[in-house]
């Protein structure tokens, strides 16, 4: 099975305008992302997908893989699919170009679910992580997700689910982390069709994959993402670093 990693990286984003480019330990955060990427041994291939040609001369001085996009992509889904129907490959893990801290862990645990899906039940795979945080479970910016007894995502939400009515449900909360794995067919699937009704109300791109009946496998995880959003984001990376 061939596993290729693709990394949207989109210059202008909106909280922290060309941090891809901005310094991580001596070399762009997007180059550290890329690097690392490669440094996992889990990919056949690594590719970034960017609509800046900052970006794009970067990663070629580099020596990396990387390919110019459309600027008028609304999601790193539809980033990366525009190319995904050109290169050779069974499964496509979406790494954010703003997060080069690679969990190795997490991303096995991805790519491992396909090896072992041989019916084909799954359509892609992603990450959530248990929270009690009230500030969390209330946050809009912080995703929640509820699954079936078999892990199959049910639905994500802005807000949070499930509601508690009654103080007797034994129920756990979930904060979804953004990291997926694909089948190819399933992000062509994507990238061919129309933003779906729930999907634009909670300005949730996975909600068109459910809304399509695709299924959705979640992996619970200790990981809960160290993504560069801010200034304060960077300037702890570099003390990472």
């Amino acid at each position: 099975m061939k596993v290729v990693a693709m990394i949207p990286a989109r210059f202008n984003s909106e909280r922290l305008p060309g941090k891809l480019m901005m310094d991580l330990g001596g070399e762009p955060v997007i180059l550290r992302t890329y690097k690392n990427a490669l440094k996992s041994k889990l990919f056949n291939e690594v590719y970034v997908i960017t609509d800046s040609k900052l970006i794009y001369d970067c990663l070629k001085d580099y020596g990396g893989q990387v390919l110019m996009s459309s600027t008028e992509h609304i999601s790193g889904s539809d980033r990366i699919a525009e190319f995904s129907s050109d290169i050779s490959t069974d499964i496509i893990v979406n790494i954010q170009g703003d997060e080069p801290f690679i969990d190795v862990n997490s991303l096995s645990k991805l790519i491992n679910l396909f090896k072992t899906d041989v019916n084909n039940n799954i359509d892609l795979a992603s990450l959530m992580q248990k929270t009690s945080d009230v500030n969390e479970i209330t946050n809009p910016n912080v995703v929640k997700v509820v699954v079936d007894s078999n892990n199959f995502a049910l639905y994500f939400s802005r807000s949070p689910i499930p509601y508690v009515r009654s103080g007797d449900g034994k129920t756990s909360f979930f904060k979804h982390i953004g990291v997926y794995a694909f089948r190819k067919k399933s992000l062509l699937d994507f990238y061919n069709s129309k933003p779906t009704p729930l999907e634009k109300t909670e300005k949730l791109e996975q909600l068109r994959y459910l809304e399509h009946g695709k299924k959705i496998m979640m992996i619970e995880t200790n990981y809960n993402g160290l993504g560069i959003d801010t200034m304060d984001d960077l300037i702890n990376a570099r003390k990472i670093i």
